[in-house]
């Protein structure tokens, strides 16, 4: 703000001493202060508009720029050999600024939109941007991904929009507590994986200032990047592939991942709760799978050994129907009393 201040104050004094030394009215060096006002707040303008845009991206507009009024230049010199040109030297001038504006116009929009296929100034090679993957807010304030990465098993180079690290600093400046701590979490993983050695993230600064919501503008860069999104979110799962985008669900890499349970193998577990039904008490694996056992309700806070009836495989999870090891030995007597009579 300070800086601003300056500038402002440093154009207007600049714009109100021209009009002095050049003109005798008063009311001309009013205007030649207002011009220096004017052209203070343009150029705070640019510098608002300038911020928003990566440094890479810069250097590529400029030398583009340079490139293409070079080319002008030569373009220019070419022609300075035709005599019927030449011969009307009011014309020259037009046809110099004519060439130094086409050229220099498409060497600025060229390099700012080429730049990221090229290595600039040293900054390393080109990196094949569809082999990104794109986190969102869930996934990082999950956290599961850093230790999804920590193990090798995610391939390429991991991106995160500013947009998101926005978002992110918005859940942790939130008045809510919970949403705070959710926030300030994501932000800690963030730094995690930052850290890591064998964890490459890129944090860029491509935004989509008419697009509004997160999970919209991470599909627009998905399909401007050839990237593909890592996320926990249903409904940006769906949105995505509906568009085509390819999509890594942290959660159904989970449920993958999840031991294989089959019908009469025995297994401990700890009664936690009852269950809907009457004599029925329920359990949870360390993945989270629920384990309803018959008969179990009397051993809430125990453990039990319980034999493996059925599983059942919904959208939201698994879930493992089972008996108590000591009904089925029960039964298994009473079959065999009652085979013998």
């Amino acid at each position: 703000m300070i800086v601003r201040f300056l500038l402002i104050l440093t154009c207007s004094a600049s714009g109100y001493s021209i009009a002095y030394h050049s003109y005798d009215q008063w009311w001309k060096w009013l205007v030649g202060l207002c011009i220096g006002v004017l052209i203070a707040l343009f150029v705070i303008q640019i510098e608002q508009a300038i911020r928003k845009v990566s440094l890479r991206v810069i250097l590529g507009g400029v030398v583009g720029m340079i490139i293409g009024l070079l080319i002008a230049f030569l373009f220019a010199y070419g022609l300075s050999f035709v005599s019927n040109i030449m011969e009307k030297r009011q014309v020259v001038p037009w046809i110099y600024a004519l060439l130094t504006g086409i050229m220099g116009y498409m060497g600025l929009v060229l390099g700012s939109k080429k730049v990221e296929e090229v290595a600039l100034f040293g900054w390393g090679p080109a990196k094949e941007i569809s082999d990104y993957r794109i986190l969102d807010t869930s996934v990082i304030i999950d956290g599961r991904i850093a230790d999804i990465a920590d193990t090798g098993f995610l391939e390429g180079n991991l991106m995160v929009p500013r947009f998101v690290l926005d978002e992110l600093q918005y859940i942790a400046d939130s008045s809510d507590s919970m949403k705070r701590a959710r926030g300030r979490r994501g932000l800690d993983i963030l730094n995690r994986m930052q850290r890591s050695s064998g964890i490459y993230i890129d944090v860029v600064d491509h935004d989509f200032p008419k697009i509004k919501g997160v999970d919209a503008k991470l599909v627009a860069l998905a399909k401007k990047t050839n990237g593909k999104i890592i996320t926990n979110d249903f409904n940006l799962n769906k949105v995505a592939e509906l568009q085509g985008i390819t999509i890594l669900n942290v959660n159904e890499l989970a449920n993958a991942l999840k031991p294989v349970v089959l019908p009469g193998e025995f297994m401990t577990v700890k009664i936690i709760k009852d269950g809907k039904e009457p004599g029925q008490g329920v359990g949870y694996l360390d993945d989270g799978t629920m384990i309803i056992v018959d008969n179990a309700q009397k051993y809430q806070g125990m453990n039990v050994e319980a034999l493996v009836t059925s599983v059942l495989q919904t959208t939201a999870g698994r879930m493992i129907f089972s008996e108590m090891k000591s009904v089925v030995a029960e039964k298994k007597s009473y079959t065999a009393t009652a085979t013998r009579q």
